[in-house]
């Protein structure tokens, strides 16, 4: 049986935690058929850099990233890549030229396309606003953490 962290159990766990989520707070989200429920700051930044691209051996991801200008995007590029928007793009098409990857992350332009798009992409993971978050979606943990909690790293 798979581990599912719902929104009523994200607000359970902040409201034990003594740290309310606030907008702005990012969370990582996923297909619910995700096997992964938990993952270390170190093996997200794999994921999200196309370092990592399966989630199991038959479970490939699929990267879907915030078009540029958006919050998501912003704290990817600060928190997770360490880049500007000119070097996350050229990143990408040299990950490609060098046929590391496929393509690169799927672009999405809003957080309902997005949201959308992780209901129905098997392998798929998001960054959204933790506010945005709806019943039912899985949230993965960070180190162990989830958004809102003290020490979260997507703050």
């Amino acid at each position: 049986m798979r581990s599912k962290t719902s929104l009523a159990g994200l607000l359970l766990a902040l409201a034990l935690s003594g740290s309310p989520a606030q907008a702005g707070d990012m969370a990582v989200v996923v297909h619910p058929k995700v096997s992964v429920s938990d993952l270390s700051f170190a093996e997200l930044r794999k994921v999200l850099l196309g370092d990592r691209q399966f989630w199991s051996p038959n479970e490939p991801i699929t990267l879907l990233v915030r078009a540029p200008t958006a919050p998501e995007r912003t704290i990817l590029l600060e928190k997770i890549y360490d880049m500007t928007e000119a070097q996350f793009k050229q990143y990408w098409v040299a990950k490609v030229f060098r046929a590391e990857t496929a393509s690169g992350p799927k672009i999405v332009i809003s957080t309902q396309m997005a949201m959308g798009l992780v209901e129905a992409i098997e392998g798929s993971v998001a960054l959204v606003d933790v506010k945005d978050v709806k019943p039912g979606m899985k949230v993965l943990k960070i180190n162990g953490i989830l958004p809102g909690a003290k020490g979260y790293p997507l703050r």
